[in-house]
């Protein structure tokens, strides 16, 4: 096949032109576009380095309210601990206090109860003498009113034994 021959050379160079003109206007867009995406390739990083700056400062600041955070923890568990010393050795004060007085009483009620003790004893042996000697007498008399009724009990025994022969020979002797 034979090619044919434009009719219009003109219009045929206008349009390799502007395939031309489109290639070069494409080179310069692209141009663009990574001008632009370079340019914003190093903002981004500046921003980047903004920030990491300033969350290091923050960082800091932070580490800084924690580490004065952590030294009032310290202080306070340090006061506390003071004061539940504090508190303790009172305790042991007044705990020693009070045995030491509970000595001192209870030896001045040994001092005072021992007359006492001694006069108690005294008068419990005194009545436990008088009870012995009650008890011995009342012995005595327990013993003799028993033996008393048993004698007078055989003798009433004896007596209604001899009474139907008695009355037996009466009766025959009737």
């Amino acid at each position: 096949m034979a090619t044919s021959k434009p009719k219009k050379p003109e219009m045929t160079q206008a349009a390799d032109n502007l395939a031309a003109a489109a290639h070069h206007f494409g080179q310069a867009v692209s141009q663009k576009v990574d001008a632009i995406s370079s340019a914003a390739a190093v903002k981004m990083k500046k921003v980047k380095k903004a920030a990491m700056d300033k969350g290091s400062a923050v960082q800091v600041k932070l580490d800084a309210l924690m580490v004065k955070t952590e030294a009032k923890l310290k202080k306070a568990t340090g006061q506390a601990q003071k004061s539940m010393s504090k508190a303790v050795r009172v305790a042991k004060k007044k705990v020693r206090a009070g045995k030491l007085a509970a000595k001192t009483k209870l030896g001045e009620l040994k001092a005072a109860a021992e007359p006492v003790a001694e006069k108690v004893a005294t008068k419990a042996k005194v009545a436990a003498r008088k009870v012995a000697a009650t008890g011995k007498a009342a012995a005595k008399k327990a013993v003799a009113k028993k033996a008393a009724p048993k004698k007078a009990a055989a003798k009433k025994a004896a007596a209604k034994k001899a009474a139907p022969k008695k009355a037996a020979a009466r009766k025959s002797a009737s």
